[in-house]
């Protein structure tokens, strides 16, 4: 089975931290309540929907789901 990968491009998010409110396991606030993923963004098994549903709900699409 593949993993997932996920990735917040700094430059696209804006803080809306719908993704952390979503999938608070994946993904981390800074201080500027900008988004970023947890560790290396390897999402862990069983928690891949959460990861495709934080992408879909990015209004600023700034979530890369890749599978490797």
């Amino acid at each position: 089975m593949s993993k997932l990968k996920i990735r917040v491009d700094q430059d696209k998010c804006q803080g809306h931290a719908r993704c952390k409110s979503l999938a608070p396991e994946l993904f981390e606030l800074d201080e500027y309540g900008n988004a970023h993923e947890v560790g290396d963004g390897t999402v862990p098994a069983g928690l891949e929907d959460k990861a495709w549903l934080a992408q879909t709900n990015c209004p600023e699409i700034a979530i890369e789901v890749t599978e490797e």
